[in-house]
């Protein structure tokens, strides 16, 4: 997938309840990933937010319920793959605005 500057502030978070994500950037671009621990709840406990910066030479497994917000860059564009079910962002993709945050 292709993307185009994201900056580095978000507003939103999401999770995957029934596939891992793996994600990982070509071109020897770096990028931006923030996480939060899979939550029994509809909403992220953000005392465990945390964010990394990406190396270009990996790829992130982000496991199943795993809250996510990224990936965010500063470049122009960047290629990923992007590893997941066909449908994960039709049938599974739950999003939380942490401006709703309790």
């Amino acid at each position: 997938m292709q993307l185009y500057e994201r900056g580095h502030k978000f507003s939103k978070i999401t999770h995957d309840s029934q596939c891992t994500q793996y994600l990982g950037s070509l071109e020897g671009k770096e990028w931006l990933l923030a996480v939060a621990p899979s939550s029994e709840k509809d909403y992220p406990d953000i005392t465990w937010l945390k964010s990394f910066r990406i190396p270009s030479n990996c790829f992130v497994d982000e496991e199943i319920g795993t809250w996510h917000a990224g990936p965010y860059f500063y470049h122009e564009f960047v290629n990923f793959y992007n590893l997941e079910l066909s449908d994960t962002n039709i049938i599974e993709h739950f999003t939380y605005g942490l401006e709703n945050y309790r």
